[in-house]
């Protein structure tokens, strides 16, 4: 059954970025923006930024990521080989759609800074609390309101949920019965959290 009144058609997934291959074309302030959100999600991502100018701030940024290799040149072609994900932060649109159409050609996903028209995917923003992680998607339209509610989430979810999370993982391995059973009895266990709130 297919449900036609979904705005936002994105489906989430959460990447394991240190099993990819990923290239940042671009060294400057979105360039380091970019590699950030990367790195502070996943430190042992290997990220090859490539760029006409890298600025200081990212080289510097960069020096604790011993597999982060920095390359300031211009991109060429072979950059994209045995790419898995690119993501493109230069000033320059017409590199941008140069580049994403040899992506599209060898089904390479690509991310084009500021340009939901060219990108696979999006990297939203993330809260995260210990093992939680919650992604948040406005589907290209306002990073703004996803900064914001990042925010709020942050704000909200306790500091200490990694505590919860253990619990619960010790509730479900303890838990006797098929599937059915344990999601019944943490379901129990759950509602029973949110109703004390």
């Amino acid at each position: 059954m297919q449900n036609t009144s979904i705005k936002n058609r994105l489906f989430p997934v959460f990447l394991k970025l240190e099993e990819l291959n990923v290239l940042l074309v671009g060294g400057g302030n979105v360039g380091l923006e970019k590699l950030s959100a990367m790195l502070n999600n996943s430190p042992d991502a290997k990220v090859t930024v490539v760029g006409t100018f890298i600025r200081p701030e990212l080289r510097e940024y960069a020096k604790a990521f011993s597999q982060v290799i920095l390359e300031e040149r211009n991109f060429e072609n072979s950059d994209l080989n045995e790419r898995d994900l690119v993501i493109l932060a230069t000033d320059n649109p017409d590199l941008h759609a140069s580049i994403k159409r040899i992506t599209a050609e060898r089904h390479i996903l690509c991310n084009v800074a500021d340009t939901p028209a060219l990108c696979d995917f999006y990297l939203g923003s993330i809260v995260q609390k210990g093992d939680l992680k919650i992604g948040i998607s406005t589907n290209g339209k306002s990073p703004t309101m996803a900064k914001r509610m990042r925010e709020f989430l942050d704000d909200i979810i306790p500091d200490d949920i990694q505590n919860l999370l253990e619990n619960l993982r010790e509730i479900r391995k303890s838990i006797k019965g098929d599937f059915q059973e344990k999601i019944r009895v943490l379901n129990e266990v759950t509602e029973s959290m949110i109703n004390k709130k």
